[in-house]
């Protein structure tokens, strides 16, 4: 019996290839000097069900000319991150909400941007893309809405939660830090009921935007994306009792809210990570209803299976929506996000995440969509060479131009439209 198991003993150590083979999936899982994406936290990939890769390919129109990379860059390099583009009542702006925490205004050619609202009293002006390293120490401002009464400006910051400014700017206010007792860790986007409430989402409930690991460096919140989990939630305030309440729960990263044109009900996105990190692999690609009023009130419904990864939604003057979509899916992501196992292996390899995007077969580029009420496709616009903007955040319609924000970019994009 002991020559036999020697003999086995030997026989393994004589294939070095067979045994490095084994070297290495061990250290994969185990991970121990936690150099792979997911190193240091615990990740728990789980399980999604999305539409097949080929059925919503094949049937999502192109724009063949790539109408988008006609646009304008504006603003090179005076600002950093300006996701969401806020008129007021006076037609002035765009207003935007930058990385550093500041949000500002365009003022026209004379005077240029100034600061119109700060999130804390020690924020700093930078518009460099290393401010992300720093950003939850004094916000992060993503959602902008003007009240069309009152000229107040809300914010959904990834850090303060729900906030509000009056329409002479200034340090801004806190309104929802918490909900049912736990502090609300990543407000997103954010929309305003004719009756006052605020409608806002809150991404997830156990990472936020920039998170940071023991002796590690902040990251993003990717790991959200990468996970897919389900903790996302959108929110109610309600000023006249100061209350904050649960609407939606189990959401796979919520991210932009519209109320439709006669508010009856609203339409969100799940983007299943931060649509602010440029390689989200498993994301929901849906564009989803939730009736506020009417016989279906309180229920959910899909309006349509996108392309890519979609962000903010915003309406325009005829009813309809405007989705920003990074683009697009591929294939091999399909397999991963039905086989969490897999993910679990692959996102413990000691590899860059721009490599591991690469081999997946990312290749980001633009696409914003225009839908109707009744989730028809309008409009289909592309920026297919990265021209104009590669990732995009949002898309408002206003007096024939569409302003077009970007959370990872140092400009604004404009394009005449129709």
């Amino acid at each position: 019996m002991e020559q036999k198991g020697k003999h086995k003993e030997e026989t393994f150590l004589q294939h070095p290839v067979l045994f490095i083979v084994v070297l290495v999936f061990g250290f994969v899982l185990m991970d121990p000097f936690e150099i792979g994406p997911v190193g240091g936290i615990e990740f728990r990939p789980v399980k999604h069900d999305i539409a097949p890769y080929k059925e919503v390919m094949a049937s999502w129109p192109r724009d063949n000319k790539s109408r988008l990379g006609n646009g304008k860059l504006e603003f090179v390099d005076e600002v950093f991150g300006p996701e969401s583009l806020e008129f007021d009542g006076f037609g002035r702006g765009p207003y935007t909400g930058l990385a550093d925490g500041r949000i500002v205004r365009w003022m026209g050619e004379d005077i240029g941007w100034e600061t119109f609202a700060i999130l804390c009293a020690r924020g700093v002006d930078s518009t460099t893309s290393k401010q992300w390293k720093h950003e939850k120490w004094c916000g992060r401002p993503l959602g902008l809405r003007f009240h069309k009464d009152s000229g107040d400006l809300y914010i959904a910051d990834a850090y303060y939660g729900l906030l509000v400014v009056g329409p002479g700017g200034g340090l801004a206010t806190p309104l929802a830090t918490h909900v049912e007792g736990k502090q609300i860790l990543f407000a997103n986007d954010l929309d305003i009921h004719k009756n006052g409430s605020i409608f806002f989402t809150d991404t997830s409930r156990k990472y936020n935007r920039v998170v940071t690991y023991r002796r590690l460096l902040s990251r993003y919140h990717f790991f959200i994306l990468l996970e897919g989990e389900t903790t996302g939630r959108i929110l109610r305030y309600d000023p006249p009792t100061k209350t904050t309440h649960v609407v939606l729960d189990g959401l796979a990263f919520p991210n932009g809210i519209q109320l439709s044109k006669d508010q009856s009900f609203l339409l969100f996105t799940e983007t299943s990570n931060c649509r602010h990190f440029p390689f989200s692999f498993f994301r929901s690609f849906k564009l989803m209803k939730y009736w506020v009023e009417g016989p279906r009130a309180g229920t959910t419904e899909l309006v349509a299976h996108l392309p890519g990864f979609p962000d903010n939604v915003r309406i325009n003057d005829k009813g309809q929506f405007w989705v920003a979509i990074d683009c697009c899916r591929t294939q091999a992501q399909e397999i991963l996000v039905h086989n969490p196992w897999m993910r679990s292996l692959y996102f413990r390899l000691p590899i860059k995440m721009k490599i591991l995007a690469r081999i997946m077969g990312m290749k980001m580029y633009t696409v914003i969509s225009l839908f109707n009420e009744n989730g028809e496709i309008v409009e289909v616009l592309e920026d297919r060479k990265g021209v104009v903007m590669k990732l995009v955040s949002e898309v408002r319609e206003v007096e024939g131009k569409l302003w077009i924000g970007t959370v990872a970019h140092n400009h604004i994009a404009t394009l005449s439209y129709p």
